[in-house]
């Protein structure tokens, strides 16, 4: 870690020049346990940060613009109070978070920052999240001395990423990078965010990712549609969010539902139902309970919130693929796998004894390529900055 800091110093002066005052900042990825598609209608999740981050070195500069280089990436220069940014870049994500700190009477001034990021893109760890918490986390300490909490920082990422990046996530990822720990999290109202003291090396387990490769380009219509549909069902009773209607009113009307919404939006309501009951099992149950509880999701995600591969392009699914490979070489009774994050492309996530792994690991990359199949802790604080 230290040398991953040295390094981007390094590089910051090189680009920004030498002998400034920096700081340096840590924001992790995170892991969606349970909880698939809830959030954006107010259900309850699950996840942890994990022990992947996006690290940044970051200066005051003066004048109201923030260039951002991130490793690997053009730099990316804004304009703080410009609306004019082209949407589903990172400049987008900048303009969006200056915005919402605005939009709440925050102070916002000009940086210079270097990122580095070992949150892969496209990896189902929120690299996006971590991104906005990053920017958010700078302006924080750098003009607001770090008197924002780190839920409304959550709040102003998700702001950036709906309103001027054009994704409508819900606010799981942004909390889960910015609070940290494994934390269940109610969004009915105010979210309710509870730390659970869970740790899977206490039971000899390790968490794995496996990255499919599949492509994340177009599929943005594809993620809009499960809160979409979801809502139109909420709509039909005269509510905003699937989370005001009671799951027994949703089963009584299958029929006038099936007419109003389409089936997929029928079975996409079951599934946010059954997925909030999984969640609140899981807060307090064993380990046997638990891994039960992650392979029903991954079974109502693939059966009922359909978000395995995209209809689009029906001879991509990878994540099927690798779904398949689980079910054929893993115990079910001591194991537990489930799509991960958003789903259509990219990853799952694999539950299993430790001395299972490089068994596992073996097959999954002998079929995905090597480095595909990642071995995750998790960690136990969110967004953090030092001097």
């Amino acid at each position: 870690m230290q040398q991953r800091y040295i390094d981007a110093t390094n590089k910051f002066a090189a680009l920004y020049g030498g002998g400034r005052e920096t700081a340096r900042f840590s924001v992790p990825g995170r892991s969606e346990i349970l909880g698939n598609h809830t959030d954006h209608n107010h259900g309850c999740v699950i996840a942890a940060a994990v022990d992947l981050d996006i690290i940044a070195v970051a200066s005051r500069s003066e004048g109201n613009r923030i260039r951002i280089k991130s490793e690997g990436f053009e730099e990316d220069i804004v304009e703080i109070g410009t609306n004019n940014v082209e949407k589903f870049t990172s400049a987008a994500l900048i303009a969006g978070v200056c915005d919402g700190f605005i939009k709440r009477g925050c102070n916002v001034g000009g940086f210079d920052a270097y990122t580095t990021s070992d949150v892969l893109k496209g990896s189902g760890l929120s690299s996006s999240a971590a991104f906005e918490v990053m920017v958010g986390t700078i302006l924080n300490h750098l003009y607001n001395g770090g008197n924002i909490p780190a839920v409304e920082i959550a709040k102003i990422g998700q702001y950036a990423e709906n309103v001027f990046f054009g994704k409508p996530c819900g606010l799981m990822d942004q909390i889960a990078c910015a609070v940290g720990g494994f934390v269940a999290i109610d969004f009915a109202d105010e979210p309710i965010i509870e730390k659970l003291d869970f740790d899977l090396n206490a039971f000899g387990y390790k968490m794995c990712i496996v990255n499919t490769g599949g492509s994340h380009a177009d599929l943005n219509e594809d993620y809009a549609s499960i809160p979409g549909e979801m809502k139109k069902v909420a709509a039909y009773f005269g509510k905003k969010f699937l989370r005001e209607v009671e799951p027994c009113d949703i089963m009584n009307n299958i029929p006038k539902l099936r007419e109003y919404a389409g089936d997929r939006a029928m079975l996409r309501a079951i599934h946010f139902c059954e997925e909030n009951e999984r969640v609140e099992k899981a807060k307090h149950c064993t380990l046997p309970e638990f891994l039960q509880l992650i392979n029903a999701s991954g079974n109502s995600s693939y059966k009922k919130l359909q978000n395995i591969y995209s209809v689009k392009d029906v001879n991509e699914q990878g994540l099927a693929i690798a779904l398949a490979l689980c079910e054929s070489i893993l115990d079910p009774k001591t194991t537990a796998h489930r799509v991960h994050g958003g789903g259509f492309a990219g990853t799952i996530q694999v539950f299993l004894p430790s001395d299972d792994v490089e068994r596992f690991k073996t097959v999954i990359e002998n079929v995905f390529g090597a480095g595909s199949c990642l071995t995750l802790n998790t960690r136990n604080y969110g967004a953090v900055y030092e001097t």
